[in-house]
């Protein structure tokens, strides 16, 4: 039986991420952030310049994603990082796309 995430403890936060993100390796390190704190979701590349990003998993690790998000990979300038908090999904991977 699933557990809904109150029961779990585990949450979902949808980030929008602006500035110089694109082209400086942000998704790519943003993947590797989210395996080596056992966060699952996803991210990608926006139209419009951004990067968009789903992490869900415990709060504390959770946390950790969005305070790199907020400076990023070496060559990144974050201007920006929007939040929104989402029901959790239970995704059970980290993907780029």
């Amino acid at each position: 039986m699933a557990q809904n995430s109150q029961e779990s403890g585990l949450i979902r936060r949808r980030l929008l991420i602006s500035g110089r993100v694109q082209g400086v390796w942000f998704r790519d390190s943003c993947s590797e952030q989210a395996r080596a704190n056992g966060v699952f979701g996803w991210v990608r590349n926006t139209p419009n310049g951004a990067v968009e990003a789903v992490f869900e998993g415990a709060p504390d690790d959770v946390d950790r994603l969005i305070e790199w998000s907020k400076t990023g990979p070496t060559h990144a300038l974050v201007e920006s990082v929007e939040i929104e908090i989402e029901e959790h999904e239970g995704l059970s991977a980290f993907s780029i796309k």
